[in-house]
């Protein structure tokens, strides 16, 4: 079998890493639509899969949607370091992202990300309490006339006050590609004035 043209090329292996996470972001059946995201509360590691909506390479960032009133979102504030994990088993391929996380419950970014996600997406933000909080009884937390069918306009407003967005902006990179042939990692990391730096490293 023919290596890919990334096997020995750093330059090609993150332009090939940018390409998986566009692709992740656009296509809903892509294994990094839905990465892992990690930070941590009170010194303990926090885990969780989330949808990624949009990715900026050229900015570094990912965006994924959240409920503010989550605890995810008190493990984000003021910058706090977060690292993103994907695995994309059809081309063996696992990339760690790493950086720093913002929440976003205002601006240009919030507006659009409301407005881009489909009433469905929306829906989700009309829980009566934050997620995570304690229940008798399993139930979604959705109001009963809105549980089970598609919501209106109208229905969706008191959903926006519970709606923020996660915007992770990373700076380094880990990149594992699985092969037959050997196995190839590299590390890239970003400064404002080399750019990406990348350099092999033993699998």
């Amino acid at each position: 079998m023919t290596d890919p043209a990334f096997y020995n090329d750093l330059s090609l292996t993150l332009e090939k890493a940018g390409a998986l996470w566009r692709e992740g972001a656009a296509q809903r059946r892509s294994p990094l639509h839905a990465p892992v995201v990690a930070g941590v509360a009170d010194g303990v590691p926090q885990q969780r899969i989330m949808v990624l909506r949009e990715v900026d390479w050229a900015r570094r960032t990912l965006r994924f949607h959240t409920d503010r009133r989550s605890h995810k979102c008190g493990e984000f504030t003021d910058n706090a370091a977060v690292s993103v994990l994907g695995y994309h088993p059809d081309e063996k391929v696992q990339i760690r992202l790493t950086g720093t996380a913002a929440v976003l419950t205002k601006g240009p970014i919030f507006e659009k990300a409301w407005e881009s996600s489909t009433l469905f997406a929306r829906r989700c933000y009309l829980v009566d309490s934050a997620p995570g909080s304690v229940t008798e009884i399993a139930r979604s937390g959705l109001p009963a006339d809105v549980e089970g069918r598609l919501p209106t306009e109208g229905d969706i407003i008191p959903a926006k006050p519970n709606f923020a967005v996660l915007l992770v902006t990373f700076d380094s990179m880990d990149w594992l590609y699985l092969a037959n042939s050997g196995h190839r990692r590299a590390q890239f990391a970003h400064t404002d004035d080399a750019g990406w730096q990348g350099q092999w490293c033993i699998p």
